[in-house]
């Protein structure tokens, strides 16, 4: 009997088949998010990746690598030499433009909570909500919990009860997850009340932001000491309150108009905002004017700033809470002087001023351990962290600096309000239905604080040289200078600044201020 040899079976792939879908992911603004695909087929499969129904622009490969800017959708088609076609899942990368600080630098996609959820205290029948947000790749999963026991249906970032009633008190915490790891969030108590047990809400600000100016170094006055240490210090205090804090010094009339008209751009409803001048000035029928470093001799009005002004500009933004707070003299001047025509807003409430000094008198600087500082701001910067009422803060100053022995007799500040809530420097800032200003102001004060990067000097006789910036004063750039390596022949090394930087996207850029340089030479062994 004779047959032939059985012939080995080939099995031809002829579909295409995705074995690994791309998967979503949430992240924050310009993250690097790598999307995939992996497909098996006959030949050689090509790839095409598109977002919002177009081709990405060199997306060709089974993996595209992308740079999150804004929350799109992705798909990748796959296709082989035999017209065969099919795409993969669609894909939503998400982006959120919030606060990312606390994401670890070799962050591996693993959920990190970006926003807790907060207590609550609300009337019975009202609307319940809670936020949990959380980045992760692939994008967490939300499981929310009420006094430990998981919630039906409640898998999403928000947990919202439109009509909450007692049964809906309790502690809440939410369980955020995905393959990589699960996170959760510390409980939060929730509480439902009737309407006449409802405490009155805490006041808050949409935003803080302070204007420090401190004029030392005239051209035609007397020289001061005390501004440059007041500023600074007053600058890092406001910060731990949340202000955002432009610092400047020595500023011309021009110079001052154009800051305060920057300073009131960042002003909206809502919003904390503080001025602060120490310096030469001078009151006349009423009004007080800050000196400019540039202000002949004698000066008149129109050679310096009206501080009323400043308030008027900063009540027409709507703010919350506009405080001035002046550490200069109020001596009578120029009183035949006919006062410039300024047209108050009505009523509006919670303003205040708080004067280093009272009308006609002067306000002194001091030697206060082998530094210079104005009396009265060195009691501001002891009292202003409080948590109290603004008023009852410089109530306190005015407290302290009546009793200091050096001006007694001398000098007594003043304080006028139209405070009609207490409102505190340290109250929180909420941003809730004000995020479109909040992105607007972080955009704008990113771009006016950007700092120089560090460079890389490398001299011919094979010095290197390392440059490297801060800001003392948002008008006053530090540049420090190390050297890093010395080269074979150079036995001694001096570092000099012989020239200004160019484009320096700095504060006052804007406004035509030239920036002062200091340099700091570090020399390492």
């Amino acid at each position: 009997m004779t047959g032939s040899r059985p012939r080995p079976c080939l099995i031809m792939i002829t579909d295409i088949v995705i074995v690994r879908h791309p998967v979503t992911a949430c992240v924050p603004v310009n993250h690097k998010v790598t999307l995939s695909v992996r497909a098996e087929g006959s030949g050689i499969l090509n790839y095409q990746w598109f977002t919002d129904n177009e081709e990405v622009c060199g997306g060709t490969q089974e993996d595209l690598i992308i740079k999150a800017q804004k929350t799109q959708l992705y798909v990748c088609r796959v296709n082989d030499s035999f017209c065969n076609c099919v795409f993969s899942e669609w894909v939503k990368v998400k982006v959120l433009d919030i606060d990312k600080s606390g994401l670890p630098v070799q962050w591996q996609g693993e959920p990190h909570i970006a926003v807790n959820p907060k207590p609550q205290t609300v009337q019975q029948g009202a609307k319940l909500t809670l936020r949990c947000i959380a980045f992760g790749n692939p994008a967490p999963h939300y499981q929310w919990y009420r006094n430990g026991q998981p919630l039906q249906d409640k898998t999403s970032d928000t947990l919202q009860i439109d009509r909450a009633t007692a049964e809906h008190r309790g502690s809440y915490l939410c369980s955020v997850s995905n393959v990589l790891k699960e996170r959760w969030t510390e409980p939060v108590d929730v509480d439902i009340v009737q309407k006449d047990q409802l405490p009155c809400a805490a006041p808050t600000a949409t935003d803080k932001v302070a204007l420090l100016i401190g004029n030392l170094n005239y051209s035609n006055h007397p020289g001061l000491m005390a501004p440059i240490m007041d500023v600074h210090q007053l600058a890092n205090l406001l910060r731990q309150l949340d202000f955002r804090v432009v610092s400047l010094l020595d500023l011309t009339r021009e110079e001052m108009l154009a800051a305060i008209d920057k300073f009131i751009q960042l002003l909206d409803r809502g919003v904390y905002g503080l001025f602060y001048y120490a310096g030469h000035g001078y009151e006349r029928s009423g009004r007080n004017y800050l000196v400019a470093v540039d202000a002949p001799q004698p000066y008149r009005p129109e050679n310096c700033v009206c501080v009323q002004r400043v308030m008027l500009s900063m009540q027409k933004r709507q703010t919350a809470l506009s405080v001035i707070l002046l550490d200069t003299c109020r001596k009578w001047y120029n009183q035949h002087c006919i006062p410039s025509v300024i047209m108050p807003l009505g009523p509006s409430g919670n303003t205040v001023y708080g004067y280093a000094t009272c009308e006609d008198a002067e306000a002194y600087e001091v030697q206060d351990g082998g530094k210079s500082t104005g009396i009265f701001t060195k009691y501001l910067n002891k009292h202003i962290l409080q948590s109290e009422k603004v008023t009852h803060v410089l109530e306190k100053v005015s407290e302290d600096l009546g009793r200091d022995p050096l001006v007694t007799g001398k000098q007594a500040m003043e304080i006028k309000h139209t405070l009609k809530e207490p409102r505190s420097l340290a109250d929180p800032i909420r941003t809730t239905g004000h995020t479109r200003e909040l992105h607007l102001r972080d955009a704008c004060w990113r771009r006016a604080n950007d700092l120089p990067g560090k460079k890389r000097l490398m001299f011919l006789c094979g010095v290197e040289v390392e440059v490297s910036f801060s800001a003392l004063f948002s008008n006053v750039l530090v540049a420090f200078a190390t050297v890093k390596t010395s080269g074979p022949r150079t036995q001694d090394c001096s570092i000099t600044l012989s020239s200004i930087p160019v484009n320096i996207n700095f504060y006052l850029r804007a406004i035509r201020h030239p920036v002062k340089f200091y340099c700091h030479p570090y020399i390492s062994p």
